[in-house]
């Protein structure tokens, strides 16, 4: 099965999502200057940007080349009272329950022309807002497991009224953790901790990344709102990403590879504000590529990290992991020293590896199988 990155966009109303989204996906969100413009969740597939992959395809010849895919989620935005109802409440929170990792998009930009929804600019006050309803909406989930609880605790078999007693325990911790308004990503929780949050969904356990939607004369992020936003993710542990909403919309709109890589050039940038989100929430949720190439297609797959050479030939098909024998590997980097297939035998770095070898990202693979 392939790992796909699931990404939530989330963050106060007017702070520049669905642009954000638009210009990712190049399949425009609605985008209004108002509150609740994005009803529904807009839900798009984009590539992850890899150079090694270009690369791979410009020696070894093949029919097509198929990157690796990423989900992004623009959802609409939250307020103060979400987790009561307030705005459209319920509806957006149970929408975010669904993905992998959050990119919060936090309002990094002055413009009069686009409504602020507090009034002001401050994205400390602006990502409270946010934490506070994602832990009180994490909260009702925990309130209502510690309810169904009490009847577990009354069990008369012993193993149900021990892991119930245990399950006790740790919604009370959580609870007063999120009562507190900090999310419980930030816990610290043993292995049977996590498993049995699991099947809560809870939104504050989900990673985070911060999104800094600055104008288009600080993509360097060197203004006070943004160095803001950095403190906080730093004392989170938090990964954070600079992009102008507006610029990134210029960019996606030319169709053109050699006008954007001349668009980039002059805004001062190497690559786009985009290309850094998307790369990060692959990077953050542990995601790592390896390729196949040759023949019908040139392809990236999706791997989670740690995987070993059978789990990624199950990637492909589950007849590959089912039949695996063996799989002859070499590293992408090898190929561009070398510059074919046939150089890197011949250097003796293609490798026959076995059921036991840990896939490295960047890897080359051709499996071999019998079912």
């Amino acid at each position: 099965m392939i790992p796909t990155v699931n990404c939530g966009i989330v963050g106060l109303p007017n702070v520049g999502k669905s642009t954000i989204f638009s210009a990712l996906t190049s399949a425009p969100a609605e985008v209004a200057n108002y509150p609740f413009c994005t009803i529904d969740p807009n839900i798009g597939v984009v590539s992850v940007p890899d150079p090694r992959l270009d690369r791979i395809h410009s020696i070894i010849e093949a029919d097509k080349l198929v990157p690796a895919i990423t989900e992004f989620v623009d959802i609409a935005g939250l307020v103060k009272g979400a987790s009561k109802g307030e705005g459209l409440g319920n509806q957006f929170l149970s929408n975010i329950r669904s993905v992998g990792i959050i990119a919060h998009v936090v309002r990094c930009f002055e413009d009069e022309d686009v409504v602020h929804v507090d009034g002001k600019v401050d994205p400390s006050s602006d990502i409270e807002t946010i934490n506070i309803e994602l832990a009180l909406a994490d909260l009702q989930s925990v309130e209502k497991r510690l309810e169904k609880n009490v009847r577990q605790v009354k069990a008369t078999d012993p193993k149900i009224r021990q892991e119930a007693i245990a399950v006790g325990e740790l919604m009370e911790r959580v609870s007063a953790h999120l009562g507190e308004g900090r999310p419980v990503r930030s816990m610290e929780l043993s292995d049977d901790d996590t498993a049995r949050l699991r099947e809560l969904f809870l939104i504050t356990a989900k990673t985070q990344i911060y999104v800094c939607n600055v104008d288009e004369d600080d993509i360097e992020g060197t203004s006070p709102p943004v160095a803001a936003v950095k403190a906080i993710a730093e004392e989170e542990g938090a990964e954070v990403v600079i992009l102008s909403g507006k610029l990134e919309a210029d960019i996606a709109a030319l169709d053109d590879p050699e006008e954007r890589a001349v668009f980039l050039e002059d805004s001062g940038l190497s690559e786009s504000g985009l290309s850094r989100l998307i790369q990060t929430a692959y990077s953050t949720l542990g995601l790592r590529t390896f390729f196949t190439a040759g023949g019908v297609e040139n392809r990236a797959w999706t791997f989670k990290e740690g995987a070993t050479s059978p789990q990624c030939a199950g990637v492909i098909h589950s007849d590959f992991e089912r039949g695996f024998i063996k799989a002859d590997v070499y590293h992408c980097d090898d190929l561009f020293e070398y510059g074919s297939e046939a150089a890197v035998k011949s250097a003796g770095k293609l490798r026959m590896e076995g059921k036991e070898y840990v896939v490295r990202d960047g890897d080359i693979m051709h499996f071999k199988f019998n079912v």
